[in-house]
């Protein structure tokens, strides 16, 4: 590990942690030590702040040369019979270098939040979807609907960013934009306007919220309703939201899919998917899928332009094999079909591995903690801060160039994970 003592302000950083990739940070760098200065919020001074500690790659609990761990990995991976590739909690570089490694060793890839994103994916795979760009709802959203989600909690700074933003491209006035939350109410203020405006909250259990739903579009879609409320919400609430959204110029419909942890909820994904599209037959009308986080967004493009598929494909065959149940690392751990894991994860100390009986070999971010040590534990450089990078945002339209903002000495997941392939 390499330390300067100088410190140096860098401005206008963007962050790989909030989903959003907010890039108007200012951050100080003081040796390996890192602190936010300007715009920062919980999620992002936690990525940039955390602090190096362990440096040296371990091989079950004792110390080696990187050379070393690298080997090890190989060799496990070179006799391994199902081998996963997961986590995948990396850059844009770091998942190319995960793609080829996959196919290479004939793994399967998964990625930590594969659960939520396919609550998305299934619905584009299935019928499609009618999307729009964070770019666009500053500049043009006259209603935002909030469905299920907390954002606050998930995307700190998006309505300081995105909506009570302080001008638009357009002239449009930001303090007539309108917000409603369906379903859950938020934990603080941040969709209050500027002014004090505050949003409308429309609340129901999350276990009703398929339901609320149906009957919203069902209203839009002029049916008539015989029921006088649903889930708790009188049915003449849901039709004064149903007018708004039809007079609306320019409508966004949002969700967290990790926070819709219900049953079946890509059904409900789909129900929103589908009233946003009948919406435009007379107006104009968005939905916004918010994710992001831990390269959730970078992994599936990566994984969709080389292999025409999202996470969970396998590649056994020498060709990749889709299927978004067999290929759940988490069931296929709890099944032990598994006999070599390498999981990746350089953004955040806290996501490690799933428990299992499989040879484990771990690609984490420096300061991260085990249950069970792995057979193979590689500190790697996370991006944006130890080296360059790439990451895409959470709407999939943009990736955003990521800065070295120190030298750590530490390698890049992309380094580790092509030494590790040309090793086999």
């Amino acid at each position: 590990m390499t330390e300067s003592t100088e410190a140096k302000i860098w401005q206008e950083v963007a962050s790989p942690f909030c989903g959003i990739a907010s890039d108007d940070l200012t951050i100080k760098v003081e040796g390996n030590t890192v602190t936010v200065q300007e715009n920062g919020d919980a999620i992002t001074k936690k990525g940039f702040e955390t602090p190096i500690s362990d440096t040296q790659a371990r091989i079950q609990g004792k110390e080696v040369s990187l050379e070393q761990a690298i080997s090890h990995a190989t060799d496990l991976l070179r006799n391994s019979k199902q081998p996963v590739i997961a986590g995948l909690a990396t850059d844009l570089n770091g998942a190319r270098s995960a793609m080829a490694l996959a196919d290479k060793s004939r793994a399967t890839i998964d990625h930590l939040h594969s659960k939520a994103a396919f609550r998305n994916i299934l619905v584009l795979q299935d019928t499609g979807w009618m999307n729009t760009t964070l770019t666009e709802v500053r500049n043009r959203v006259d209603l935002l609907v909030v469905v299920g989600s907390d954002i606050e909690v998930g995307f700190p700074r998006f309505f300081e960013r995105m909506v009570w933003n302080e001008e638009s491209m357009f002239g449009q006035e930001i303090e007539s934009r309108e917000v409603v939350y369906l379903g859950k109410t938020p934990s603080g203020d941040a969709s209050t306007s500027p002014k004090g405006k505050k949003a409308q909250i429309i609340a129901c259990d999350d276990a009703d919220l398929p339901e609320v739903i149906s009957v919203l579009r069902a209203l839009l879609k002029g049916k008539t309703i015989q029921a006088d409320q649903v889930g708790g919400i009188p049915v003449s609430q849901l039709a004064t939201l149903a007018d708004r959204l039809q007079q609306a110029k320019y409508s966004v419909v949002t969700w967290s899919a990790s926070m819709l942890d219900f049953d079946h909820a890509e059904v409900t994904v789909q129900n929103v998917c589908e009233m946003v599209k009948e919406l435009n037959a007379e107006t104009r009308s968005s939905g916004l899928p918010l994710g992001g986080k831990d390269g959730d967004t970078t992994a599936n493009q990566v994984s969709a332009w080389q292999a025409g598929y999202p996470m969970r494909t396998n590649f056994s065959r020498g060709y990749p094999d889709y299927d978004p149940y067999l290929s759940d690392t988490n069931r296929m751990l709890a099944d032990d079909e598994v006999d070599t894991l390498i999981w990746v994860s350089s953004f955040d100390i806290d996501q490690t591995p799933p428990p299992s009986t499989a040879k484990t070999v771990v690609l984490g971010r420096s300061g991260m903690r085990f249950e069970q040590e792995p057979d193979v534990f590689i500190p790697v450089g996370t991006p944006g801060i130890d080296h360059e990078g790439r990451a895409f945002r959470t709407d999939s339209v943009v990736s955003v160039p990521l800065r070295k903002l120190r030298d750590s000495g530490l390698p890049s997941t992309f380094e580790v994970l092509s030494a590790i392939e040309k090793s086999l």
